[in-house]
């Protein structure tokens, strides 16, 4: 995801965003890489944390790095990963508020 304005936000961007987190499992990752703040976790740590690993966390962080939403860095032996665009999750959920539920009655965004 490259843009951090609602405006600027389009509609394939947004869906592509979300099509990344459309799973439990990475929308767990993200979490708790977001949690973690920008120091982020080493790898095992996260795969603990959130009972994603090997292979499937690999997957699952390789898939949220292409959306632009994580990073992953060597240091020494270990690997970081990290939530990185705090702007851009911001910038989705304005989008939510502002094009989802622009047409709520009376303003009011909460459904139900």
């Amino acid at each position: 995801m490259k843009t951090t304005h609602t405006d600027d936000l389009s509609l394939a961007t947004a869906a592509s965003t979300f099509a990344a987190l459309g799973s439990e499992q990475r929308l767990a990752v993200l979490r708790c890489l977001v949690r973690a703040g920008p120091e982020g976790l080493r790898i095992g740590e996260l795969g603990t944390r959130t009972g994603v690993t090997g292979s499937t966390l690999t997957h699952h962080m390789k898939i949220l790095a292409a959306a632009g939403l994580v990073r992953q860095e060597k240091q020494g032996r270990s690997i970081i990963c990290a939530a990185v665009a705090y702007p851009e999750i911001r910038a989705l959920t304005d989008f939510l508020l502002a094009e989802c539920c622009a047409d709520a009655p009376d303003g009011d965004h909460a459904h139900g």
